[in-house]
């Protein structure tokens, strides 16, 4: 039997890993039943689950594997039981160690979705798409919001929080009707070019485009900015948008850039971004990013360069990456749905909550996607889905060697029976901090 236990980090998690109809086909299809804690605000509601022939109960000690979403309370943890769910532990993260040692103690098994992976590195299981949806519709709001407050009148201050519309349908159904207002009334010429720069070309970044595609826009090459920006500026009706690679962003200390040493050998490499930074009128951050590569922005850069700068365009960052001080300096905290964004004055060096006319407004939900709770879910239980007989059907109680899994189940199991897996005997010394 498998478990799913209810998502309750926050009163916006409304997902789930594992949806009525595919656990009903796990059934049907393997004979695996299943069981999974009620819940108030589930996207599917419980009913939903009984219909498919799920057990609804608080009590999951039947299951031998549970699956959930984010990060499960201690207290949960059981001896030889199998825990798949963001972990959020793999790059150190200080807040999580205490469950990791939780979990180690406890002698169970961990899988992280986010390292279920095929040869070439590639994730197979993720909510990319839709955070990066959910976070450029954000993002577009905000600076709505905060033109409305700088006295301009836009299109842009129609679109509304992601959360607020039924679906993701609806919301691209209103962003067509947005486009062609801009194309038809354009943006007022004090404001062009409007340029999006987006930073990674992954399946957050996809999403993200896919937003952008809705809308009249033209790509400009990262290597050009510089050159067509003031060339642009009459330009009223449409937006700019430039995709950074890794080779736009970081430059070598010393000769040409190589993408395999770049993540090999990060600390060889320094920022360069803050080239294109005057230039861009919203930044939004799709890569992924730990303490041992370059920050994209730094505080201090935007305390001295952007400072003294002739340019000063950059309005709002969407960091849907959300690494607290990492690749955007400013991201100092995590916000929620219902208060997304705060506002870092440069000049005063401070943050204030919420959209302010002045200084750079930061959007920093780490959980986007659950702003599209039903369009997420279906998603990522439909890949799902094709892992859970295999770990359904696995002995975890025989050594790590002899243990039968697929090659991207096995590489993501970050603890065996308590004790880290050897491709993550890394994390010992964040344990140790």
């Amino acid at each position: 039997m498998i478990g799913i236990r209810r998502e309750d980090k926050n009163e916006w998690e409304r997902r789930v890993p594992l949806i009525p109809s595919d656990l009903k086909e796990l059934k049907d299809k393997y004979g695996i039943q299943s069981i999974i804690q009620p819940s108030q605000i589930r996207y599917y509601k419980d009913s939903e689950f009984n219909e498919a022939g799920v057990e609804v109960n608080e009590d999951l000690s039947k299951a031998k594997i549970i699956f959930a979403v984010k990060e499960i309370p201690d207290h949960m943890f059981r001896k030889d039981k199998t825990y798949v769910f963001f972990s959020h532990t793999i790059k150190g993260q200080t807040y999580n160690m205490p469950m990791l040692r939780r979990m180690m103690e406890t002698g169970c098994n961990l899988i992280d979705y986010e390292r279920i992976v095929n040869e070439k590195n590639q994730r197979l299981i993720f909510f990319g798409r839709f955070a990066g949806n959910a976070g450029m519709i954000e993002t577009l709001h905000i600076y709505g919001q905060k033109l409305k407050l700088q006295g301009y009148t836009t299109p842009l201050e129609n679109i509304k929080q992601p959360f607020r519309y039924a679906s993701l349908d609806e919301a691209k159904a209103e962003l067509k009707k947005i486009g062609e207002e801009i194309k038809q009334k354009g943006f007022p010429p004090k404001l062009t070019p409007v340029i999006i720069g987006i930073s990674g070309y992954g399946n957050v970044s996809k999403g993200a485009q896919e937003i952008i595609d809705i809308l009249p826009y033209k790509i400009i090459p990262a290597d050009m900015l510089n050159k067509l920006h003031d060339s642009l500026t009459l330009d009223t009706s449409n937006i700019y948008m430039v995709v950074f690679k890794e080779e736009d962003m970081f430059k070598r200390i010393e000769g040409g850039f190589d993408l395999n040493e770049y993540f090999q050998y990060p600390e060889r490499y320094l920022s360069q971004f803050g080239s294109y930074i005057p230039f861009l009128t919203m930044l939004v951050n799709c890569i992924y990013w730990s303490d041992k590569y370059p920050r994209l922005i730094t505080r201090k850069y935007l305390q001295t360069d952007y400072y003294e700068s002739s340019r000063k365009k950059l309005q709002v960052i969407g960091d849907i990456s959300c690494d607290i001080d990492g690749a955007v300096e400013i991201c100092y905290k995590i916000t929620k749905p219902d208060n997304p964004s705060f506002t870092y004055d440069f000049i005063e060096d401070n943050f204030h909550d919420g959209v302010q006319p002045n200084g750079i407004t930061v959007m920093a939900v780490d959980n986007l996607p659950c702003e599209f709770p039903g369009e997420s879910s279906r998603e990522f239980s439909n890949v799902l889905k094709n892992f859970v007989k295999d770990l359904a059907e696995a002995d975890f109680t025989v050594d790590y060697n002899n243990l039968i899994l697929p090659e991207p189940l096995k590489k993501a199991l970050v603890l065996h029976k308590g004790q880290l897996t050897e491709p993550y005997k890394y994390m010992e010394k964040f344990l140790d901090r």
